[in-house]
């Protein structure tokens, strides 16, 4: 990959083979559908969406995609994560594998749920 910074999220996929491009596109589609109204951006080099506070970001690397929605998400999931490699706030799913579309839908909403949440408590501590 160029190490020249993307400007923007289309830039940034750009820069890979075809098909990690392709699973890129992928898990940029779920993100955007699940949360639409979240801000997408390029935030420690790599795309993130904010919604509410930063939502989830991703990454692409020579064999897996690196998918980072935090550490609590991580341990809510746990179950359903033991087929992919983890650690504290990142999730990597293979380049030679489909990404669990269902699964990533249902991280974004809990994030957003999380997110919305301390919104809601930062708004009513204020009060």
């Amino acid at each position: 990959m160029n190490s020249q910074l993307a400007k923007d999220v289309d830039e940034y996929i750009a820069k890979f083979p075809e098909e990690t491009q392709m699973l890129l596109q992928q898990l940029r589609s779920i993100i955007r559908s699940t949360a639409p109204d979240s801000a997408e951006v390029i935030s420690y080099a790599m795309p993130a969406y904010k919604w509410n506070g930063m939502l989830v970001y991703f990454a692409a690397y020579a064999k897996h995609i690196g998918f980072y929605p935090m550490n609590e998400a991580i341990v809510v999931f746990k179950d359903e994560l033991v087929p992919y490699k983890t650690s504290k706030g990142a999730i990597q799913f293979p380049l030679n594998q489909p990404l669990p579309m269902d699964l990533i839908q249902r991280i974004i909403q809990f994030r957003m749920a999380k997110n919305e949440q301390t919104v809601y408590s930062k708004k009513k501590t204020k009060n």
